[in-house]
């Protein structure tokens, strides 16, 4: 049997991945299998080693053990660009967007290198009319026509992660990475971001981290629980919140802290 035909489904699969830093083991044999199409959440306590997950899996830092594949292909070891051209995209904690250039700019530069556009000083950008009309259709995706020309530093902090959303979606990337997408948000601010990123995600495999169970529960196709370093459950939302050892090892401290 082919890898292909071993992998025929899935989107992202993890099989035996660690990551040590120093004598310090973060992530313990990581498996985790994504499905094509499904919007797959991962919960888990603070230090549970999420983040460090999106890391290895976007490239940013190395794994210790373990293989990483994307449709299919391996991508252990693999630099974040060659992952991102491979039909991966991802978004951080911490908003991550050109504070000094517009909305709109903000968008094309992310549709330029899809589109087969490297760097040429002779080139003007406004020739590009690929490119201008895939980030016009993100920026109507996201309902920041308005806003098309401001400033992305001088949005407010919904419309940045709003932004940072699109960024992430402008160069056609079928797996999409969002980490904590809602953090900080009011309640208003977050149903706008849930309805989004259920907008966004269609026909794509969406992977998310987030605190917010209501959020995780409204739009998690299935939900893998991560506990320090390991994945304790994965299952279909109810299931998950059934769960017993889920229960004890942190759902039931998080719907507490969360009412």
């Amino acid at each position: 049997m082919t890898v292909q035909q071993q992998t025929a489904g899935t989107a992202l699969e993890l099989k035996g991945v660690r990551k040590n830093f120093g004598n310090t083991q973060i992530i313990r044999g990581l498996d985790l299998a994504v499905r094509e199409g499904e919007r797959h959440a991962i919960i888990g306590p603070n230090g549970a080693g999420k983040s460090t997950t999106f890391h290895l899996i976007s490239g940013r830092i190395p794994v210790s053990a373990g293989s990483i594949r994307l449709h299919g292909q391996e991508i252990t070891g693999l630099p974040p660009y060659r992952i991102n051209r491979m039909g991966m995209s991802r978004s951080f904690q911490i908003t991550n967007i050109f504070h000094n250039l517009s909305v709109y700019e903000n968008l094309r530069c992310a549709v330029l290198w899809s589109q087969g556009h490297g760097y040429a000083f002779w080139k003007r950008l406004n020739a590009l009319r690929d490119v201008g009309q895939r980030a016009d259709q993100v920026l109507e995706q996201l309902g920041l026509q308005r806003r098309r020309d401001t400033l992305a530093g001088l949005l407010t902090y919904a419309e940045q992660r709003a932004l940072e959303i699109g960024i992430t979606i402008a160069g056609g990337a079928k797996v999409i990475l969002l980490d904590e997408p809602t953090a900080g948000m009011s309640r208003h601010e977050t149903e706008r971001v849930v309805e989004l990123i259920r907008q966004i995600s269609e026909g794509r495999t969406l992977v998310m981290v987030e605190h917010d169970m209501s959020v995780v529960f409204g739009l998690a196709d299935r939900i893998s629980v991560l506990v320090y370093g390991e994945v304790i459950a994965t299952d279909a939302p109810t299931a998950i919140r059934e769960n017993p050892r889920v229960q004890e090892a942190y759902l039931g401290t998080a719907m507490e802290a969360e009412a």
